[in-house]
């Protein structure tokens, strides 16, 4: 499998995971900055949260990170929270938006 199947492997898992306060992923949501294949495919995912108090800060990350490793062919997966930039509503793609009536 080629970096930029796999890369697509992984934005398709990303889509099943959802917020635990928002019935919208965290695809839609906009909480993924960075998705990258690295090589010998370990996958660096660069993500935030919807705010710093956010009750899954704990666990959201580390789903990520376990959901991600089941894919077939990734070999390791890094995960990091950043704050920059904050995450806004203007991140949310048209489906997150519609979904949670914002259009």
């Amino acid at each position: 499998m080629n970096t930029e199947e796999l890369k697509e492997k992984v934005i398709d898992c990303l889509k099943t995971i959802f917020d635990p306060e928002i019935p919208v992923s965290i695809w839609e949501l906009g909480l993924i900055y960075e998705v990258d294949v690295l090589p010998i495919n370990n996958v660096q995912i660069v993500m935030t949260l919807t705010a710093p108090s956010c009750p899954a800060a704990q666990s959201l990350p580390i789903e990520v990170d376990q959901k991600v490793r089941l894919i077939e062919g990734v070999n390791d997966v890094y995960v990091s929270v950043t704050w920059t930039p904050k995450w806004d509503k203007s991140m949310m793609s048209e489906v997150a938006q519609l979904e949670l009536g914002f259009m």
